[in-house]
């Protein structure tokens, strides 16, 4: 967020409250109407196309935010493609993901042949500014392609059993479909997941692998760095 000048100014509601219906609404699967009534149970009335308009307007500032934050992400990236309906055509959805889970770009599409895959490799390179040490994808040959012509000297491994990684970061995309009722058009998709998955990674450590105690500290830290970056704290 930009120090420089208060993000919130001219809102009804101060900085709090407003960064907190776009964390409800990236972090759970909740509709812009479950937020309103999440927030009206504390007294705070606010309208559904007041929520849907603070969430497409602060939801990317704050993901590009955090994915700005260090540390630098892992240096093995999972990539894999997922079908989406949206108004009877098919698009897909290109993910990059590292050996943690965590997200690290996304790209809707309506191909998956080689140009869609050197569009998306162009993609996450340039915002992630650097190279990965291997990548791991299924056995899509546009991947290969793309992979030869834009990172030659990284190491490509293909087998469908090693990607799991990609394929399980797709299982909260489908889970905020339903709610949502679909996608609407390419860049709804588009704007909607680029900042669901930073936001939803943010509070999602791999608790499985921590302490109880660990985890308290991990998430009292998430929490803290999403106050910096919302500016909640200072404009509240």
């Amino acid at each position: 967020m930009n120090d420089t000048k208060n993000p919130y100014a001219g809102y009804r509601y101060p900085a709090e409250i407003i960064s907190h219906a776009v964390w409800l609404y990236f972090r759970f699967t909740l509709s812009d109407r479950d937020v309103g009534e999440l927030l009206a149970a504390r007294g705070i009335i606010v309208t559904d196309e007041a929520i849907r308009q603070w969430c497409l307007k602060f939801g990317q500032d704050f993901a590009h935010a955090l994915r700005r934050r260090p540390p630098r992400r892992g240096d093995k990236w999972h990539l894999d493609e997922v079908y989406l309906g949206i108004n009877g055509q098919r698009y897909s959805l290109w993910r990059d993901v590292d050996q943690d889970g965590y997200v690290l770009d996304i790209l809707v599409q309506s191909r998956r042949n080689k140009r869609a895959a050197k569009r998306f490799f162009r993609k996450f390179l340039k915002g992630l500014g650097y190279v990965p040490r291997v990548i791991i994808t299924d056995k899509l040959k546009s991947n290969e392609a793309a992979r030869k012509e834009l990172m030659p000297g990284v190491e490509h491994r293909q087998h469908q059993g090693l990607n799991n990684r990609a394929e399980l970061s797709h299982q909260p995309t489908r889970q905020r479909e339903r709610p949502m009722r679909r996608f609407k058009s390419p860049g709804h998709s588009q704007r909607f997941l680029s900042a669901h998955g930073p936001i939803n990674n943010h509070f999602r450590p791999r608790r499985h692998r921590m302490a109880a105690s660990e985890y308290r500290a991990v998430h009292t830290q998430a929490f803290e760095t999403w106050r910096q970056v919302t500016c909640a704290r200072k404009n509240a």
